[in-house]
């Protein structure tokens, strides 16, 4: 059976920290303080106006010893120096688990991450939603099965405020994709296809990317032979499916000791 929470939210004035916001209180949750970079214009507003519920009289701030007082749970979709800021104060200010939406680290900031699960309970996921999840371990399958002459393409759309390039959902199924090939994105990963010289050499995985509008999020990965093709997709139709499964991760994650999780642990997909 699952307990209260009690949860902080990091970015909580952004668009997925206002959906967490809400989908943690209607799960029954109590959302105990929520953080903003230091200058914001929504600093000291109220949780639950931001979310369009009723006042909770627990306002944002930009400091995080504040912001997770009381705290067991931290949420953060935010930037990886933010992020990383926070995993580092966490478990001195009594906080045990982290759910971390966060994308773009670096290899060093990566390495940053997995420090902070000694200590922590980490749950990490380029993308929270269930169908993105399930959609990872089709790529498994179809990179293990199909043989090396198939190239794969991602191809990737989300909104124009969008900040990393690939989005780290892209990242996360190339990544799927390389490790069935018996190797890593480092090496299988190329660079965009542009200018008179950007042939496609065979055994790559090549991305696309598209910034546009509002939408919330795109992803298609095909694989394709000189016979046939093979496209897998999955479109984001509403912002709250990210904030649901970072709830139900946090509630997952409450039960586990420290150590860094994924979605696919959550989900037996692993």
């Amino acid at each position: 059976m699952t307990r209260t929470l009690k949860i902080a939210i990091a970015g909580a004035a952004g668009r997925m920290g206002r959906q967490l916001i809400r989908c943690g209180h209607q799960a029954g949750h109590h959302i105990l303080g929520g953080s903003e970079a230091p200058g914001s214009a929504y600093l000291h507003q109220d949780l639950g106006t931001l979310a369009d519920l009723p006042e909770i009289g627990i306002t944002t701030t930009a400091d995080i010893g504040q912001a997770a007082h009381s705290a067991e749970v931290w949420i953060d979709f935010t930037t990886p120096q933010a992020t990383l800021s926070a995993l580092k104060q966490l478990p001195d200010l009594g906080v045990h688990t982290a759910i971390i939406g966060t994308t773009g680290f670096t290899p060093d900031e990566e390495y940053d991450v997995e420090q902070a699960a000694e200590k922590l309970t980490v749950l990490r996921a380029g993308n929270f939603s269930l169908g993105i999840n399930l959609l990872e371990s089709l790529v498994k399958q179809a990179a293990e099965r199909l043989g090396q002459d198939w190239d794969i393409e991602i191809l990737e759309t989300h909104h124009r405020h969008k900040q990393d390039a690939p989005s780290g959902t892209a990242l996360m199924l190339a990544d799927a994709a390389a490790a069935e090939r018996g190797d890593t994105l480092d090496k299988l990963g190329a660079a965009p296809y542009f200018g008179p010289n950007a042939p496609r050499h065979p055994g790559q995985i090549g991305f696309a990317v598209r910034r546009s509008g509002g939408v919330i999020g795109e992803h298609e990965v095909s694989f394709a032979s000189e016979r046939e093709s093979i496209s897998l997709s999955h479109t984001a139709m509403d912002r709250s499916v990210f904030a649901h499964g970072a709830i139900k991760a946090a509630e997952w994650a409450d039960q586990q000791g420290p150590g860094l999780y994924t979605l696919s642990d959550m989900l037996g997909l692993a």
